[in-house]
């Protein structure tokens, strides 16, 4: 090869490099508020069912703090829930991605005119809603709304995230430039040890175990020995901190080398919602259903289609051979580039296992290959295919008019269906009825229950027990913010609060001389709120009414006049 076509060779693979560790623009989006970057949660950080999909920041402990346009652009959703992301916000932006604001308290006086507008119109609180590009335009440093905390019982705090417009992906914002302050290691607190084959065995052990663990120096820890034989893995109960924040929030990059060699890499840079469910294969679901404490894998199971692995490298498994030794070290490590590692040394012996693996067989197996449907007297379970990742012998039976169905201890991966034959019941009966997950053998929780004249159904990934629940109790209305009769001339909003103790809450009505209005519901405390700058009332006497709903129907309906002077 000649001078020129080599240097034309190397420019070409510099440029290259460069490029795929530029991808993501720099400087183009900003703090989207005006305190400084501390952050309550990071991207990608494990969560119940799903990674979170953005960065939260704090917000001071307070609600009510401008929140700024990360960047120019157009307002391409607004969404208003009561759970969820509560009040949240879309902006798409000329470069290819949209960014999302969330737990909102409300949006600036554009934004909420044309949000109301359209709430009054449809008569509804909540509400999704897709603007045209034309329509509401954002310019650079805008105010586009306030922090707040709807959405759930959540502390205040702005959820923040970074999404490919064309196919909406989640994108961490760290790859943006936006990076907090960060000078702590990541810490590392537990280990388990998981055997990966019928054939294998750790310290004579044929299940998973806890392996004993010390911090020798900052950043550096150090497991006993492991004796083993056959195909093992770890999983490590592991976080991070940023600086100003004393949140144990979730890591950026998790590594497993084997005797120096790299056989292992999760990065959470990007992922898709789609993929967000295969959270539950990648940490140890059945230590954490049973103890609330997430172990993270350094070792893929097959049905894993998290796209945040590096493939080019081994699955984490270790195959551990008679005699051999293995220097195992897990190393974390965070955006900022700060580490903990953990060194594992590794004997190979194969010995007789003192605690043996128990399967406990049942006359129901559910498979990944195939549909299987199984029934119980008046309650019937139907699976379909790929709704487990593995093989799976449950636990079917009623007692006490409750059904169990296993433990809930195992992830689903699709829904199974779970259907009660209610003929036996009269109409009158049927009408109160509903279907509800018992926790902790005596709470009840309402599942969405589908009525189909003597077949009630509901469908659902959460094994566990289940029973028909009769609800003949109207919801409660109370704490209305002034009594009959009232002049409320200077009052800046009107307040009362519904609850329902058994099924719950479905929908309610407010209105105000037979014309719907806006009442904004804040979960935590029950509370429904309607804010007199909505409309123009005339003066004098008026009737305020609510209507509440639960989830079989029953009603409550309370009544009250107020005065304008």
């Amino acid at each position: 090869m000649n001078t020129k076509a080599y240097i034309t060779l190397v420019l070409l693979i510099c440029g290259s490099t460069l490029k795929s560790q530029n991808i993501y623009p720099q400087n183009y989006f900003r703090n989207p508020l005006d305190v400084p970057m501390i952050l309550a949660g990071t991207f990608g950080e494990l969560r119940t069912a799903h990674f979170h999909s953005g960065m939260d920041f704090k917000t001071q402990q307070k609600e009510g703090l401008k929140v700024y346009t990360s960047a120019p652009g157009y307002v391409s959703r607004i969404k208003v829930s009561n759970w969820g992301y509560g009040k949240a916000l879309y902006i798409t932006h000329p470069n290819g991605y949209t960014t999302v604001y969330a737990h909102l308290k409300k949006f600036n006086k554009k934004i909420e005119a044309y949000l109301k507008k359209k709430q009054y119109a449809l008569e509804k609180d909540e509400i999704q809603l897709f603007p045209k590009k034309e329509q509401i335009q954002i310019s650079k440093d805008e105010v586009i709304a306030y922090s707040g905390s709807t959405g759930g019982f959540i502390a205040p705090h702005l959820h923040f995230e970074i999404r490919n417009t064309k196919t909406e992906n989640i994108i961490n914002p760290m790859h943006f430039g936006l990076v907090p302050s960060d000078n702590k290691r990541p810490v590392i607190n537990h280990l388990r040890a998981y055997i990966l084959k019928d054939s294998s065995h750790i310290n004579k052990s044929e299940i998973a175990i806890p392996i004993s663990i010390r911090q020798t120096q900052t950043g550096i820890y150090q497991a006993e020995t492991v004796h083993a034989f056959g195909n093992i893995g770890f999983g490590i109960n592991t976080y991070d901190q940023q600086d100003g924040a004393m949140n144990k929030n979730g890591i950026y990059k998790l590594e497993m080398f084997i005797n120096g060699k790299k056989t292992f890499s999760h990065k959470v840079e990007t992922f898709s919602f789609e993929e967000s469910k295969y959270i539950n294969l990648l940490i140890d679901y059945p230590f954490y259903a049973a103890h609330k404490r997430k172990y993270q894998k350094t070792f893929i199971h097959k049905k894993n289609k998290l796209s945040t692995y590096n493939r080019d490298l081994s699955d984490g498994t270790i195959l551990v051979k008679e005699g051999s030794a293995y220097q195992v070290e897990i190393r974390v490590i965070d955006f900022a580039g700060n580490r903990a590692s953990l060194y594992i040394p590794v004997s190979g012996k194969k010995t007789k296992a003192v605690i043996k693996k128990q399967i406990e067989k049942t006359a129901y197996l559910v498979t990944p290959d195939r549909e299987v449907t199984f029934k119980n007297k008046h309650i019937t379970i139907h699976f379909p295919k790929q709704s487990v990742y593995d093989p799976l012998y449950i636990d079917f039976k009623l007692q006490d008019s409750i059904v169990t169905i296993h433990k809930p201890n195992t992830p689903l991966h699709k829904s199974f269906t779970l259907t009660f034959d209610v003929r036996n019941y009269s109409e009158p009966q049927k009408e109160k009825l509903f279907i509800a997950q018992v926790i902790d053998g005596k709470h009840l929780n309402y599942c969405g229950t589908t009525k189909n004249d003597s077949i009630f159904k509901t469908s659902t990934k959460s094994l566990g027990s289940y029973t028909l629940a009769s609800d003949n109790l109207p919801p409660k209305i109370y704490n209305c913010s002034f009594y009959e009769g009232q002049n409320i001339s200077n009052f800046h909003y009107l307040t009362l609060q519904t609850k329902d103790d058994l099924s719950g809450i479905k929908s309610y009505r407010g209105e105000i001389d037979g014309k719907w209005i806006l009442l904004e519901m804040n979960v935590k405390t029950n509370t429904l709120t309607y804010d007199f700058k909505d409309q123009q009332l005339e003066k004098g006497k008026h009737t305020f009414t609510l209507i509440s709903m639960d989830n079989v129907g029953n009603t409550c309906t309370f009544t009250s006049s107020f005065v304008l002077k």
